[in-house]
């Protein structure tokens, strides 16, 4: 037989020691997906729960399509993650259908062979047919040969009732397995078709959204314009106030007042090196929320000839969502203009936090906060309901994505 063949026993050894490796890798590659897919399933009852909040007030047509866009897009995620989950279970059935089939033909080889050992052992079994084998010895030597013999043939045939007895056992694990991977393929279909269906609803409610748009595309050029004109208006006083903030700072420092940079204190340098650190893993300015707008220049979702300058998120949250502090520092800032509800701004060492559209503030200028620490209420337009927190993150008045420094963000 080929398994006796001690070549073969090491390539066995080999292979299974790669398929082993796989296995793991599928596993883990697996939980990282159902992970992820769980993150969006929340984040669509996020969305929903929102919605639901909303739902009697009426909400213009730009806000309808960010909503509508931003669900869509995690739709068609938790689509491609399950689509990517039910294909990596399909290559661990099939996989584990072979090791099945594998292991039928081992187990076969093996009870064909011990079969032969216990028949030949029953043939020699007496004590006297032992004894003749023994006494026929040539010499001593060959008579503690053959009695080796008796006792190594005794041994395997032990040992060959127990792999017998362990390759049943990986059997039954095996296709204990692949009926639970048939389970959970089935019930990932099923969801998915479900998520389809929602997708399509979704698709056809923003066409009819976008139909009404369209017959009225320059009105609503012409609000998306000056959104952008009053954000960057917001954005350019905001960066006035920073590099007044960096030129004093450097200034009592004795430095050139021309820096880009903060001069930092020995506590500011340690609290700016704590603040980098936790980069990924800094908590969200408010407990429950969506990025209803990322960050950076994008096309407008109405109008694909305009664009969005985004410096930071716009989240959306829930009524009466309180805006927190992400990090340790010191409030640098209060900024209240015409026509515009208050801005917080937070420093921690030469980075800011900002949080704009604030109904209520509770902190002052000068004032040490810590991580989580309220800082303010996030206004809620009684007009359309909608409770928009916009968040940036910068270094001195270079703005980063807060979707680098935020928690799963």
């Amino acid at each position: 037989m080929a398994y006796k063949n001690p070549l073969y026993k090491i390539l066995l050894i080999i292979a299974f020691t790669l398929v082993g490796g796989i296995v793991f890798s599928q596993n883990n590659k697996q939980k990282q997906l159902e992970t992820r897919r769980q993150e969006l399933r929340r984040e669509i009852q996020k969305i929903n729960e929102l919605r639901n909040e909303n739902q009697s007030k009426a909400k213009s047509q730009l806000s309808l399509i960010e909503d509508f866009n931003y669900k869509i897009s995690v739709l068609s995620n938790l689509i491609k993650v399950t689509n990517q989950q039910a294909n990596l279970l399909t290559r661990e059935i099939n996989a584990n259908q072979n090791k099945i089939s594998d292991l039928r033909d081992e187990l076969k080889a093996l009870k064909e062979d011990y079969a032969g050992m216990i028949v030949k052992s029953y043939k020699s079994k007496n004590q006297q047919s032992r004894i003749m084998f023994l006494l026929s010895s040539n010499n001593f030597k060959q008579a503690y040969k053959r009695l080796q013999y008796i006792k190594q043939y005794s041994d395997h045939q032990k040992k060959q009732g127990e792999t017998i007895k362990l390759k049943t056992e990986e059997l039954q694990l095996t296709n204990s397995r692949l009926l639970k991977q048939q389970e959970e393929k089935r019930v990932l279909i099923s969801e998915n078709r479900e998520v389809q269906k929602t997708l399509e609803e979704e698709r056809k409610q923003h066409e009819t959204v976008m139909a009404s748009i369209k017959k009225d595309l320059n009105k609503y050029t012409a609000q998306i314009k000056e959104k952008q004109k009053e954000a960057d208006r917001i954005d350019d006083e905001i960066d006035r106030i920073i590099k007044a903030a960096i030129a004093k700072s450097n200034e009592k420092a004795g430095k050139p007042a021309s820096s880009r940079s903060f001069a930092l204190t020995a506590e500011e340098a340690v609290l700016a090196s704590n603040f980098v650190s936790n980069k990924g893993k800094l908590p969200w300015p408010v407990e429950r929320g969506i990025v209803r707008l990322g960050y950076g220049t994008q096309p407008h979702p109405i109008n694909k000839s305009l664009t969005i300058k985004s410096n930071g998120v716009r989240i959306a949250t829930e009524k009466g969502a309180i805006a927190r502090a992400v990090f340790d520092g010191e409030v640098s800032e209060i900024l209240k203009m015409k026509h515009v509800n208050p801005i917080v701004m937070i420093r921690h060492g030469n980075y800011l936090t900002i949080y704009k559209n604030l109904s209520e503030v509770y902190v002052k200028k000068g004032d040490k906060v810590k991580t989580k620490q309220e800082i303010g209420k996030v206004f809620t337009n009684p007009s359309n309901g909608e409770t928009i927190l916009s968040f940036t993150i910068s270094k001195g008045f270079v703005t980063e994505n807060p979707g680098s420094w935020i928690y799963k963000m």
